[in-house]
């Protein structure tokens, strides 16, 4: 059987295993559910990235928000990669984990003057300025401070990327960016305000983009646009090309992310911006195949039109199915030779909502007490996690090769509260 993430990801004779730990101890060592990470996978993911740049200036930034545990930052730092950043919060996490602030790009459309402020303090690289208001803010932030911001200015290209509409963004519909038409004008705006120093220009369409075409399409656009932007007096250093790529979840099959780079180049170098320093901003595609989401199967219900797999695992732990009607593996970390037994279920948690399901018709030869493991699970997994139901977040685990890291405790309910005060008297 061939799951998102093999290498490291295979079952070795009945049991699964990530690298060379067994996906079934590690439950019974750690708890369920559980957030289980591969190193050598996201070292993996990210070395095509690496090779289709190499003798080019550039600079990888991983986009935080895909995963922001502080060993996976730092798993990234140590391999030279900067950090794509949208909130102080993120901020202080690159810097606890060692990352340099000058590799740090700061994205998102509503930054406030305080993560300005602390953004031109630590150092970072750039901001990506999504708005002419947001330009105007920190023109006045960076003043006071008796410093020029470094800005790129996020774009537009009204190019539609082919992805679920909630994680689209390269649309004229999308809250993000300065319209393709208002593009010129703003940077000249930039150009003149006292306290900005404009250094590129950010394109970022959407994510899970499993085609080449949409990046084609928006780079001939911003190359268009810089042009235009130089022709006005305002000079572009870098082009931040965002990142987006998609990773197979079912059935997709978008490009290794050296072919996507090697044709991007071609491109670039055919236009004549090939003296200019590239960008990267690649999120999913260095963690997603190289976490899953282990779970306990609690009770077995079947029904009159469905079958309910229960476990123990449900959408405050892992939210995109929920919020996207995502498609995410789930398989067995225990195989048996009983064909027989296969049934179809819907493997849904206890979360008091009709939306808490992890799957929908799954084919699975599964019994009360068994282990699941959700493929796909090292993105927008626990960095979307919540509370809900005052459930406790899950644990985190590092794997590489037999090495085995707790990088997050599980949450205590003692946790949940300890910030909230009844009233006096009461």
């Amino acid at each position: 059987m061939t799951l998102p993430g093999s290498p490291y990801l295979a079952y070795k004779g009945a049991d699964l295993y990530m690298d060379d730990v067994s996906l079934r101890d590690l439950v019974r060592q750690h708890g369920s559910p559980l957030y289980v990470y591969s190193r050598r996978a996201m070292l993996a993911a990210l070395a095509p990235y690496q090779r289709a740049l190499q003798g080019r200036s550039h600079l990888i930034c991983y986009a935080v928000k895909a995963n922001s545990n502080l060993a996976v930052l730092q798993t990234f730092a140590q391999a030279g990669c900067g950090f794509d950043i949208v909130s102080a919060g993120e901020l202080a996490r690159v810097l606890a984990a060692g990352g340099e602030p000058g590799k740090v790009v700061f994205s998102g459309v509503g930054k406030t003057r305080a993560e300005m402020r602390l953004a031109i303090e630590t150092g970072v690289r750039c901001f990506n300025v999504e708005s002419t208001a947001e330009l105007e803010v920190l023109s006045e932030v960076a003043s006071e401070l008796g410093q020029r911001a470094r800005v790129s200015l996020r774009v537009n290209p009204d190019v539609d990327a082919g992805t679920h509409p909630y994680i689209s963004t390269g649309l004229k519909g999308n809250k993000f960016g300065v319209a393709h038409e208002l593009a010129v004008n703003t940077y000249k705006r930039a150009a003149a305000l006292p306290g900005i120093d404009v250094v590129g220009i950010d394109c970022h369409i959407g994510s899970q983009i499993t085609e080449v075409a949409p990046y084609l399409d928006a780079l001939d656009r911003v190359l268009d646009l810089v042009e235009a932007i130089e022709a006005a007096g305002v000079s572009i250093h870098h082009l931040d090309l965002g990142g987006g790529l998609g990773i197979t979840y079912t059935d997709e099959t978008p490009p290794g992310a050296d072919e996507l780079i090697a044709q991007l180049l071609t491109k670039i170098d055919a236009r004549g911006h090939g003296h200019r320093e590239l960008v990267f901003e690649p999120g999913r595609s260095l963690v997603g195949n190289a976490g899953v989401l282990l779970t306990e199967v609690m009770y077995l219900k079947p029904g009159e039109k469905k079958n309910f797999c229960i476990v123990d695992a449900a959408m405050n732990d892992l939210m995109r199915p929920a919020l996207y009607e995502a498609f995410m593996g789930i398989v067995n970390t225990q195989q048996r030779g009983n064909d027989a037994a296969v049934e179809t279920w819907d493997v849904v948690g206890p979360v008091c909502e009709s939306g808490d399901w992890l799957g929908r018709d799954r084919q699975l030869n599964v019994q009360a007490g068994d282990v699941l493991a959700v493929l796909s699970a090292g993105a927008y997994g626990m960095t979307m996690a919540s509370n809900y139901n005052t459930r406790g977040r899950a644990a985190e685990l590092m794997v590489d090769g037999r090495q085995v890291w707790e990088v997050r405790e599980r949450e205590a309910v003692a946790d949940l509260f300890k910030l909230e005060k009844l009233l006096p008297g009461a």
